[in-house]
């Protein structure tokens, strides 16, 4: 009952209730995210949500607030991860408020309160079957590994504990437990990036650097995300 109808009723409630308190607060940042990143204050971006009736996960639009200019360097290309993250990004990543905007996947049943985080296309694609079945659920704003290392702990761990979400079972409980101990994070500020890097590191780049796959197989992969994200 909790999974089929009130985690949805859930999530519609809490997730309508906070961008009408918030409000003022979000219209404050998109003014001042759009000064400071001279334009759209807003980063949208392909997610892999939960898999439909074929068995295939389905492609949704996250929005958060953008943490990171377009600049560009000599050859027309964006400049490192490093250059373009200035001290109001930092901010917004440290404090979690570049999520706020995702309350909006939420009111409109893309993304839930609680559930497996969604990674890049390019993060799915190198997945084996057994880590894809972290979309047999909808995607969440928090979740289980979130609340246990978020972006400090590995790649696989990450996954371990969406799984574990998933086949512990779902419920109230044990979401409502996840909520609270995501705030505390959220107050301490901590494990926000990966220790010694500023966006974290995509999974294939995690397999590649440890030697898990080859390089012609990644670069095989990469054209994958590629015509999944053209469809």
């Amino acid at each position: 009952m909790y999974i089929k109808f009130f985690k949805r009723v859930m999530d519609f409630l809490v997730s309508l209730s906070v961008l009408i308190i918030l409000s003022p607060v979000l219209f404050v940042m998109i003014v001042i995210g759009t000064i400071v990143m001279k334009g759209n204050p807003f980063f949208v971006q392909s997610r892999p949500g939960i898999k439909d009736k074929n068995g295939e996960e389905t492609i949704f639009k996250l929005i958060k607030f953008r943490t990171m200019s377009n600049a560009v360097g000599v050859d027309g290309e964006l400049l490192p991860d490093e250059q373009r993250l200035g001290k109001y990004g930092l901010f917004l990543r440290s404090t979690s408020l570049d999520e706020l905007p995702s309350l909006l996947n939420i009111l409109f049943g893309t993304l839930s309160l609680v559930g497996p985080r969604p990674q890049l296309i390019r993060d799915m694609v190198f997945m084996t079957d057994e880590q894809r079945r972290r979309h047999d659920v909808k995607p969440g704003l928090t979740g289980l590994a979130q609340v246990n290392g978020r972006n400090n702990i590995s790649w696989e761990k990450k996954f371990e504990y969406d799984l574990q979400y998933i086949d512990s079972g779902i419920t109230f409980t044990g979401d409502m437990k996840i909520i609270f101990q995501t705030f505390m994070k959220v107050l301490k500020r901590s494990n926000t990036v990966r220790e010694g890097t500023v966006s974290d590191i995509d999974f294939g780049d995690w397999l590649l650097l440890n030697g898990d796959v080859e390089e012609k197989e990644y670069i095989e992969k990469q054209k994958e995300a590629k015509e999944i994200l053209m469809k």
